[in-house]
């Protein structure tokens, strides 16, 4: 006697359709719709149509393809590419997969099936908002506890003030001129923050513990065929025909932000002497922020301790990881959606100009927010938990999620006129590609992803 049939099985993605949702994980939802003309809402739905079949067919994936020792290593690259705001995508993975591969297995088979639960199992979308929470690849999370323990005994043995104790990192802008000059759409991805060229402009940031924001030092390529009209008080402008390499840019902002923060710190506290009156520690990465011997003798005359960032380690570690750089990337991405469209053969100064005044508005809301930066020093662990407990990763990971759209939702107060209330909240978008928030979703009820009055099945046919 034949049992009857049970409920049809889940169905596997499409190699094209794990082509959009691997896009999706590598970059944004956003980004992914642009690219394949496809619905943000769409490429969700798929994405938890892939971990749903997964979750119910564990077999077909365990062993399958690289070792736990080799997916850790390629978990390592994507991390440390994307500290250097390198691009991570389906060519620079699929290379450097298949290389690990090779030297570890003596062979690899490489699909778009693998390289989706790679990204998913090591929590490696780029809009994940528990970044802190998630666990590093084994050998860099020992580097990153002996970071965090080695900056809180220096705070504590030096007894280090928080105005004193500050986190620097930048965030290239590149500019692609060809896009730039479409009459289509696409104007709206000639700005990225993710490239292999030379940048256009260099924004180095520098918060302080204390919850304060130091002067942004920004950095353009290229002559100016006219100074700005206007330069915020929040912003130091350098212009350079060639541009700068990590040394210069370091060299400049050691100069023109560090140097005059201790000296300032060290009039109103001894005197005038001109000297830093405490020692201080600065937390930076040991990418794009190289220490030549001009950085070292500012940082030794102001009594200030670099503390390098180990490789990989900053989305765990760097006060401006947790919340502050993602946020101003999405408010100068928001703005330069706005008004990409209307420039008409722009030059690089009035280019500049719009940059410059988007940085100027975000930089003051970001200054009204010290308690938020505070928290971002906590939550990094480079200063320890007041309650003199270690908190729990969890913990952790929900603080940053608070933190993020508390952060996104003040710059949010700064639309500018031209703004549409129409327009997506491309956050909302990006945010649900994070594989907690789909863990969520793949566990509740599907229907307010659906089309009232249609049938998932019937979903599927407008799919293809």
């Amino acid at each position: 006697r034949k049992e009857p049939p049970g409920p049809a099985p889940a169905q596997q993605l499409s190699v094209k359709k794990l082509r959009v949702v691997l896009f999706a994980l590598c970059s944004s939802t956003e980004q992914a719709a642009q690219h394949f003309h496809n619905p943000p809402r769409r490429i969700r739905r798929w994405l938890r149509r892939f971990q749903s079949f997964h979750d119910d067919h564990p077999e077909l994936s365990e062993g399958k393809y690289l070792s736990l020792e080799a997916e850790e290593k390629l978990a390592e690259w994507v991390l440390t590419q994307r500290e250097q705001q390198l691009p991570v995508n389906e060519e620079t993975l699929f290379q450097k997969a298949t290389k690990i591969g090779r030297a570890l297995e003596g062979g690899f088979k490489i699909s778009y099936e693998w390289a989706v639960r790679f990204m998913l199992r090591h929590h490696l979308s780029t809009h994940t908002r528990r970044g802190v929470a998630h666990p590093l690849p084994k050998e860099i999370q020992g580097n990153a506890g002996a970071f965090i323990e080695f900056v809180q005994r220096q705070i504590h043995t030096q007894a280090l003030p928080r105005s004193m104790i500050a986190a620097v990192d930048e965030i290239s802008l590149f500019l692609d001129v060809e896009i730039l000059g479409s009459d289509d759409q696409r104007k709206e991805n000639a700005l990225q923050t993710v490239g292999n060229g030379e940048p256009w402009c260099e924004l180095v940031l520098t918060l302080l513990a204390d919850g304060t924001v130091l002067p942004a030092l920004v950095i353009s390529r290229g002559p100016l065929q006219a100074p700005p009209a206007a330069l915020p008080d929040s912003i130091l402008l350098e212009s350079k025909e060639n541009g700068c390499d990590d040394d210069e840019i370091m060299e400049l902002w050691a100069a023109r932000v560090w140097r005059k923060h201790t000296e300032c710190r060290g009039g109103a506290a001894g005197g005038g002497g001109g000297a830093a009156s405490s020692k201080g520690m600065l937390v930076l990465d040991c990418h794009r922020t190289h220490l030549s011997e001009e950085v070292l003798t500012v940082l030794s005359s102001a009594g200030t301790l670099p503390a390098v960032i180990p490789a990989g380690c900053s989305s765990k570690t760097q006060p401006l990881d947790v919340c502050v750089k993602r946020s101003l990337k999405n408010f100068l991405h928001k703005k330069w959606r706005e008004r990409a469209k209307d420039l008409k053969d722009p030059d690089s100064s009035s280019l500049l100009q719009l940059l410059l005044g988007w940085l100027g508005e975000a930089l003051e809301i970001l200054g009204e927010c010290p308690e938020l930066i505070r928290r971002s020093f906590l939550v990094a662990s480079v200063l320890p938990d007041p309650g003199g407990d270690s908190a729990s990763p969890r913990r952790h990971g929900d603080e940053q999620e608070q933190l993020i759209s508390a952060m996104e939702q003040r710059l949010r107060i700064a639309r500018s006129p031209r703004s549409s209330p129409e327009l997506p909240d491309h956050d909302d978008d990006e945010a649900e590609a994070d594989p907690e928030v789909l863990h969520r979703l793949f566990e509740g009820e599907s229907e307010a992803e659906s089309f009232y009055g249609f049938e998932e099945a019937d979903l599927e046919l407008m799919e293809i």
